[in-house]
């Protein structure tokens, strides 16, 4: 039986529908239940920083408010999995109380290029530490005896044309960057499904690709759940069969009449749909639904919301401080809270990964939280001219915008010099908060109001900065975003930049806790900030191109809002090939203005004593290294060991990060051994022509430190005979040869 073919099943569909929407309404999706069959459905819902339900229900007074976590780029870069698997936790019981059974998400693709729409979904441009922060994800959320569905499997790293671009990329580069993390997540962590990407990997579509979902995911990795396509994905429902994506979302009449068609014609064998039931089935047993568990509907959100304030704070990154402007001296009373954002401080992202919460704290609300008193004046000021700039704003004219529930952003409003004067009279300190949103179904774009600050943002900055400035008067820059933004052009303005992110619902408090030293920011990138757009080495070919033979066609007028959802003949090419992030800027020296890894304390570390535990590695090596607190404030650090590597059959960039450890709260004064143990497949690197991954014989050189750029210390070990990190699979490897970047 199947819900969609014939009057009966589809009643039965509706009838779920109706029932799903009553007591879960606004949860992205289910699958059917066939009561005499024993078997339940299974309640799908989004996202990666929360739980996103509807929070109010037809005839009923109560509300169903969900947390707002810290977006996933900003809990990267905690580089505290353990912290990590907390949130989850927290995440996963909302999930469990409101009746859900597998939330969809972590999304773990690897940020390639600093304008894709959904990098705040994704943790990181490095694929180690994106597995380890997936791996905590999924193990937090799932320790509560519900699902996830780790996505977009894979290599969907553009929105652009996303339901049909044809991702070009070598099989190194697919292994060792984009599907690294996803392995690591798949072995340590066992999510119960994942979710098939939208686009086509060198010419095959993902959801239909047996080397990616079966031979890949399952064979190599020993993947044990089922797989589900993203809402709408794939082209030919028979394939998807066949290639073991198990369940099509949300499934149509169109698809179930080609697969009966496919069995009667014998195109399709039956064994292959029993599989993948199967497979859909074993989870079934495990969830929530079938096991009749009594969702009370009311999660302790006050205690998550102490869970997103404390992540939140350890993820925000120290960008600049100048003679010690931060933490905020105790004489600090009366705070300027210049630009929009400060008012209306922005908690995540757009889309699927957006969260229906009760509150965001604002920035100056925040202020009055920690004992700090906003300028009323200024405020005023603010809130008038934003409330006047939404009453003008016509509704929104892009689907997306509309569809996704983003705000339509506001244009900064222009600052009179004469006012920030008047304010650095008044006000002990001056904030000046810069916001910038991104959401799914469409990429970020290389100009101003984006990527780069506006004049008027720019003379916000200098403005109030020289004002304060001339009254020997400190300027903090705030950046509420969820991307990585040019600062090379004016970070030399203000006295302090905090980069907050995307901080989730209590922002505010959680940006407060840093300035005012409460908590002292143990934040490290988890992402390169450039110095140019131009400098990242995806720029020459992001978003794509018409694919060959198409050139003359015209999608100028489809590149804007839901429209960049559509299916076109599109194209993008990985000509970077393992050249991603610090891989690419380390390796050919291209100066950035923030290198990934890199993050300010109120304190001083020192990392010494750098020692494996042998000279040679014949399969593992332990590695030690201390880490002492010299300065005067109680602090974290984050300890990353990098590897160069020798380069003899393969090329290799020139570091890699291979392992990373977060410290305990030291004390001034007080020390802990760190201790990394790294095994062949961390050293190791892919040989396409073999099929199995290698670690090459030679010498190879450990550096560790506190950034990718500032490593003081080394150490060497040797390998004598090459070792073999074991044999894959060849799978989904590129059509026809391509140009990728060379060291050579």
């Amino acid at each position: 039986m199947n819900p969609f073919t014939g009057s009966p099943q589809d009643s039965l569909y509706m009838a779920m529908v109706d029932k799903v929407r009553k007591y879960l309404p606004g949860a992205a999706g289910f699958t059917v239940e066939y009561p005499l069959l024993g078997v339940t459905t299974q309640v799908l819902a989004d996202g990666p920083a929360g739980l996103r339900i509807s929070p109010r229900r037809k005839g009923d007074d109560s509300t169903y408010f969900c947390t707002a976590f810290p977006i996933a780029t900003l809990l990267a870069s905690t580089w505290d999995p353990r912290l990590v698997e907390e949130v989850g936790q927290a995440m996963g019981r909302e999930v469990l109380e409101y009746g859900a059974d597998v939330i969809l998400g972590p999304a773990l693709n690897i940020q390639r290029d600093p304008l894709c729409g959904r990098n705040f979904e994704y943790y990181s441009e490095d694929p180690l530490v994106t597995g380890r922060m997936a791996s905590a994800m999924v193990k937090g959320i799932q320790s509560n005896g519900v699902g996830t569905s780790p996505k977009h499997f894979a290599a969907n790293n553009s929105e652009t044309f996303r339901m049909s671009v044809n991702t070009i990329v070598s099989e190194r580069a697919l292994r060792e960057i984009y599907l690294r993390g996803f392995e690591m997540m798949v072995r340590e962590a066992q999510p119960w499904t994942i979710m098939s990407s939208y686009n086509k990997i060198n010419g095959v579509y993902a959801p239909e690709s047996e080397g990616l979902l079966t031979t890949v995911l399952r064979g190599d990795w020993g993947f044990e759940g089922y797989v589900m396509s993203d809402w709408g994905g794939g082209n030919d429902a028979v394939a998807m069969m066949k290639a073991g994506n198990d369940v099509l979302m949300p499934g149509t009449p169109m698809q179930v009449n080609a697969i009966v068609a496919a069995v009667e014609a014998g195109q399709l064998d039956e064994a292959i749909l029993d599989r993948n039931i199967t497979r859909m089935l074993k989870i079934m047993f495990k969830t929530p639904r079938y096991n009749q568990y009594p969702f009370s509907n009311k999660p302790n959100l006050g205690a998550h919301a102490k869970v997103t304030r404390q992540a939140a704070a350890d993820g925000m990154v120290l960008l600049k401080n100048e003679a010690g402007a931060l933490p905020l001296d105790t004489e600090v009373k009366t705070v300027a809270a210049f630009g929009n954002t400060s008012y209306d401080f922005i908690s995540g992202g757009t889309g699927s990964g957006d969260v229906n919460e009760a509150y965001t704290v604002a920035l100056t609300d925040g202020l009055r939280n920690g004992g700090y008193t906003p300028d009323e004046e200024l405020m005023e000021i603010y809130t008038g001219y934003m409330e006047a700039a939404r009453e003008k704003m016509a509704p929104p004219t892009n689907w997306l915008t509309a569809l996704m529930g983003g705000k339509q952003p506001l244009a900064e409003m222009p600052l009179d010099a004469a006012l920030a004067v008047r304010m650095a009279d008044k006000a002990d300190i001056a904030l000046v908060t810069i916001g910038r949103n991104a959401g799914e179904g469409q990429d970020r774009t290389a100009t101003e109001g984006d990527f780069l600050l506006t004049p008027t943002e720019k003379d916000l900055i200098r403005n109030v900065s020289e004002a304060f400035r001339a009254k020997s008067k400190k300027t903090i820059v705030i950046l509420n975003i969820a991307g990585v933004i040019e600062t090379a052009s004016w970070r030399d303005l203000p006295d302090a930049i905090l980069l907050a992110w995307q901080p989730g619902q209590e922002g505010g408090n959680s940006v407060v806790d840093i300035l005012s030293g409460k908590v002292n920011p143990s934040g490290k990138l988890a992402a390169t900030f450039p110095v140019n757009y131009s400098d990242c080495p995806s720029a020459i070919n992001f978003p794509g191109i018409p694919e060959p033979g198409v050139e003359k066609e015209d999608h100028s007028a489809d590149l804007s809002g839901f429209s960049m959802m559509k299916r076109a003949p599109w194209q993008i090419t990985y000509e970077e090939d393992i050249y991603v992030g610090y891989r690419y800027f380390n390796t050919f020296g291209t100066p950035v203005a923030y290198e990934f890894g890199y993050g300010l304390s109120y304190t001083t570390f020192e990392i010494s004593e750098l020692k494996p535990e042998s000279s040679a590695f014949t399969g593992k090596l332990k590695v030690t290294a201390e880490v002492k607190n010299i300065g005067s404030v109680a602090g974290r650090e984050v300890v990353q060991l990098y590897l160069t590597a020798p380069a003899v059959k393969l090329e290799k960039p020139e570091t890699v990060l291979v392992a990373f450890a977060k410290t305990k709260v030291l004390q001034p004064g007080e020390r802990e051994t760190i201790t990394f143990t790294l095994t062949t497949r961390d050293i190791a690197s892919f040989d396409e022509a073999a099929s199995r991954w290698i670690a090459e014989a030679g010498e190879y050189t450990l550096r560790a430190g506190n950034s990718s750029r500032n490593l003081p210390l080394s150490a060497t070990f040797t390998i004598a005979g090459e070792i073999d990190g074991g044999a894959v699979t060849k799978a989904v490897a590129p059509q026809a040869p391509f140009n990728r970047l060379t060291r050579k």
